[in-house]
């Protein structure tokens, strides 16, 4: 189970967010492997067991669940676990799902594509992807949640593992990088869909 690369206060299942809220895991099926802040074994051969449920957390993720969907906010209900040896507090929620981010990292991913390949507007991107419903008189013509991404993104604060357009790349330059390399790990049964849902999907996996 991979260490959330996008924040440090989540862990990653496995388990997307459409299965996780289908079927939640149980405290067995999603506790990680391994404790990632002392890298204690879970369940060691032979001994006790060293992360243990903890209760659990109800998370709000933003953004459609599809590409073609209008975007939404969901519940999902996260675990808890206590690691034993170093007495860390572990949260783990469904993949993608990103640690200090209420947009999911499929909406994330789409927003970036959809600004820095597709050239739409930041109106037009906030219509596509956020679920807010009251804006302020700044946000008529701009998104500042975008830019803020845009900015992450050229930072290497957000899907860092994405290649390095450079210190001199734009923002707009920067975002259309990282699209398209999220767009390239998307499952090769998307290669016929737009590349802005290409990177919908990849994100989920990117991040």
């Amino acid at each position: 189970m991979p260490r959330n690369r996008s924040g440090r206060s989540a862990i990653q299942s496995a388990i997307d967010i459409k299965c996780w809220q289908q079927q939640p895991p149980t405290v067995v099926e999603a506790r990680p492997a391994r404790c990632p802040v002392c890298g204690a074994a879970s369940c060691p051969l032979g001994g006790a067991i060293r992360l243990q449920g903890h209760g659990r957390r109800e998370r709000q993720v933003w953004g459609p669940a599809s590409p073609d969907h209008p975007p939404e906010v969901l519940s999902v209900t996260a675990r808890r676990y206590r690691c034993l040896g170093c007495r860390a507090v572990l949260l783990v929620v469904p993949r993608g799902v990103l640690g200090l981010r209420v947009y999911s990292a499929a909406a994330i991913g789409f927003a970036l594509a959809l600004w820095g390949l597709a050239l739409a507007t930041a109106a037009e991107v906030r219509r596509r992807v956020s679920p807010a419903k009251i804006f302020g008189d700044s946000a008529v013509a701009g998104w500042a949640t975008l830019r803020r991404w845009a900015r992450d993104v050229a930072q290497r604060r957000l899907f860092s593992d994405a290649p390095d357009p450079g210190p001199s790349a734009s923002l707009r330059t920067s975002t259309a990088a990282v699209a398209t390399s999220l767009a390239a790990s998307a499952d090769p049964a998307t290669r016929a869909l737009p590349i802005e849902q290409r990177a919908f999907f990849g994100a989920a996996h990117a991040a």
